[in-house]
Parts: structure tokens; C-alpha cells; sequence
């Protein structure tokens, strides 16, 4: 058994717990409390006058499928050569080597769950899938959802591979939102016929991995990860989603000040950032920190990203507190890098807050998470001290 003893606990979801306890067993949480009883012969972590807390929960990146200082070698996060790629599977790309240097960098700062996503070249570009950043010895071993949703991407980026690059479809917003719903309907049209089939087997379409995978959505099962910056695309992928009766997440939200109240009345999860990069194309123009204040003030359940192919993951703690400069609650903020992104990524039920039954994912820092000088001083992964003493 494992205890940590005399921090002070953000347990996120049950508040503070000054000079606290926190009992490990079996890579579980087993107890939290001021007066817990540490059993003898445990090993003990004296956390006293340190912060203890949740892992971090990134929700939206590219770290082992797009490998930092690789180059084109380690370059898997895009299949640009078609638009509609719903068969695609990140997990199939991931690099889980400890020397990958994004999963590295997100284990070091405490970034100790990621959603690993294909990149935002295709209409539709394939599943994603959640991991813990601890290196094993393959991805499959890391895996905690898989898949964790279907990216789709709206806006500039299909529109630029495609229209301009290649001169074919889509070439306009409208071609992009066309390919999606032309997908969805065959998707419909397949199942109409496996269920048709039931009554007659020689009736059964052959099988499609394509609409295979289309029908986990159609049945929801697993939600659209949607790549938005403007808020007009996000519009279009809520009337999509309401049309086929599915669900979605906005990744990125750069314009959900824009729409923050509209965005709360659908209950769409907003996934928020990158933040720490400058404005590279037009529908970032209005990238600004103020942002999160205004999706939390209008009642959206949102969560901070980095976006990150490589090491910049380890900007998730600074992504939030420059939210917070800007006028985030501080509570608000811990909540969108912890808990928050664990329930839209589906995954909350084992982490995201520090409550017994959950999986020991913790961080000990020397200071306030969002204060630029604090340390990281030990990172613990299911009840095992990877980082650190």
C-alpha cells in the first residue's frame, strides 16, 4: 500500500482537503481524508506543504502519431489522399516507445491521460482513442477508450488539401458539409440493409469498414470529434448532428465567444485551444484567452487543449492559468484540465478527480498548478511513481 500524507488535495469534485491522506492499493484510490489511518508498513510520501492533485487530461492532441524532430518518417497524423476516411484508426499510427517525445513531455508535466487524434486534412479522418501517457511496451497496453469518437473537420483545412491543392471535392463549405451528410446517409442505407437481412442472410450487404464505423456514430455509441475554429462551422455541424439524431464535441471553439450562449443550449461540449501559437490562418483571427470565461459564464461544458503533435503538450497547466489571467475562475480552470475532459472523453468514472475507487493518477507539485514557477515533483500513474523520487 501506498500512502501520501500532509498535502494539501484538490480533489476537484469533493474540494480541499488541507493536510491530507490519500491511501493506494492495487493502482486504486482506495481513501482520501484529513483523519485516515495510514496502515502500517505502508510506503509512505511525506507531501507535506506541497499540492496534490489529479493527473492532467488533455483532451484534443496528436503526441505519438505525429512524432516531434521526426520529419516526414514519424509524419502519420493525416491520410491526405482521400476526404472521407472513417476507417482510419489512430491507434494504428501511435508510437508508445518511451523515447516518443510528446508522450515523454506529457508524462513529466503530469499530463497523465490524452486523447490522440488523426489530424484535420480530411472531411472525415478517422477514430481517435484515449490513453495514459505511462510508455508500455505497445499502445494497446495504454488504451482506455478506444475509439473515443470519429474526427470530422469543417473550415479551411479540407477545403485547402483538396479544393485547392488537389482541385477535386470539397473545394467550399458547402462541398465539406455535402460529403459528410452523402456519408451518413450511406451509413443509414447500410444498416437499413443489415437489418433487412435478419429475415433473409442472403440479403447482407459485404461488409464496409468505411460505414462500419459511420454506424458506431449513427448508433451513438461513439460522438463526432468536430474540428471547428469559426462559429459558422460549428452551426453547420449541429444541424448535421440534429438531422442524423448524433452527438459531437466542438474541438478547438476559437469562436465560442461568439456563440457561447447558443453552443449551452445544445449541450454541446466545447474542447477549447491551441492558445499558446499565433493566428496562422484567417478563421483563427479571434483566437483570445478570453474565451474560456465566456463559454463557462454561458454554462458550456468545456475543456483546455493543446493541440500538441510534440512536446508543446507540456503547455497544458500554462494554456489554463493564462485563462485564468484573463478572468476564468480558478476552479473553472482546474476542472478543464481534470475532471471536465474526462467526462467528455467518457472516462471519468476512473479518473479526472481524486475520489476513492478511482485510478491513482496524480500529480505532487510544489506549488499552485497555475503558478508558471511551480515544480512538478513526482507524477504517480495507477500507483506507480514514474517522475520523481
Amino acid at each position: 500500500m501506498l500512502a501520501i500524507k500532509g498535502g494539501r488535495i484538490l480533489t476537484v469534485t469533493k474540494g480541499i482537503i488541507e493536510e491530507g491522506v490519500i491511501l493506494v492499493e492495487g493502482g486504486k484510490i482506495v481513501e482520501v481524508g484529513r483523519d485516515v489511518r495510514i496502515p502500517e508498513g505502508a510506503e509512505v510520501i511525506d507531501a507535506t506543504g506541497k499540492v496534490v492533485m489529479p493527473g492532467l487530461v488533455e483532451a484534443h492532441c496528436h503526441i505519438g502519431i505525429i512524432e516531434e524532430s521526426v520529419g516526414w518518417a514519424g509524419s502519420d497524423g493525416n491520410e491526405a489522399t482521400d476526404p472521407v476516411t472513417p476507417h482510419l484508426r489512430a491507434i494504428d499510427a501511435i508510437k508508445a516507445n518511451a523515447d516518443e517525445k510528446g508522450l515523454q513531455a506529457a508524462l513529466e508535466t503530469g499530463v497523465t491521460t490524452a486523447q490522440i487524434l488523426p489530424g484535420s486534412a480530411n472531411v472525415i479522418g478517422g477514430t481517435g482513442v484515449v490513453v495514459k501517457t505511462a510508455p508500455k511496451t505497445t499502445v494497446d497496453e495504454m488504451v482506455l477508450r478506444n475509439p473515443s469518437g470519429l474526427k470530422v473537420a469543417l473550415g479551411e483545412n479540407p477545403r485547402r488539401v483538396y479544393g485547392q491543392g488537389l482541385k477535386r471535392m470539397p473545394a467550399t463549405r458547402m462541398g465539406v458539409a455535402a460529403l459528410l451528410r452523402e456519408w451518413l446517409v450511406k451509413a443509414q442505407n447500410y444498416m437499413r440493409k443489415k437489418e433487412l437481412a435478419k429475415k433473409d442472410p442472403s440479403k447482407m450487404p459485404d461488409k464496409d469498414l468505411k460505414l462500419e464505423t459511420l454506424q458506431l456514430v449513427l448508433e451513438g455509441k461513439i460522438p463526432l470529434r468536430v474540428h471547428a475554429h469559426r462559429a459558422d462551422d460549428i452551426a453547420t455541424a449541429v444541424r448535421i448532428a440534429e438531422e442524423f439524431g448524433i452527438s459531437l464535441s466542438w474541438e478547438h471553439a476559437t469562436e465560442g465567444h461568439r456563440i457561447a450562449k447558443w453552443i449551452a443550449s445544445k449541450g454541446v461540449p466545447a474542447v477549447w485551444g491551441p492558445s499558446l501559437m499565433g493566428r496562422p490562418k484567417w478563421e483563427m483571427r479571434e483566437l483570445n484567452f478570453e474565451t474560456p470565461k465566456v463559454l463557462h459564464e454561458a454554462g458550456v461544458k468545456f475543456a483546455i487543449q493543446t493541440d500538441a503533435v510534440g512536446s508543446g503538450i507540456r503547455f497544458l497547466p500554462l494554456c489554463a492559468a493564462m485563462a485564468v489571467k484573463h478572468g476564468l475562475p480558478w476552479e473553472a480552470a482546474l476542472k478543464a484540465v481534470t475532471i471536465t475532459p474526462a467526462e467528455i472523453l467518457g472516462v471519468a468514472d476512473r479518473l479526472g478527480s481524486i475520489e476513492r475507487g478511482k485510478d491513482a493518477d496524480l500529480r505532487i507539485l510544489s506549488g499552485d498548478p497555475f503558478d508558471p514557477m511551480t515544480e512538478v515533483e513526482m507524477v504517480i500513474v495507477d500507483g506507480e511513481v514514474l517522475v520523481g523520487r
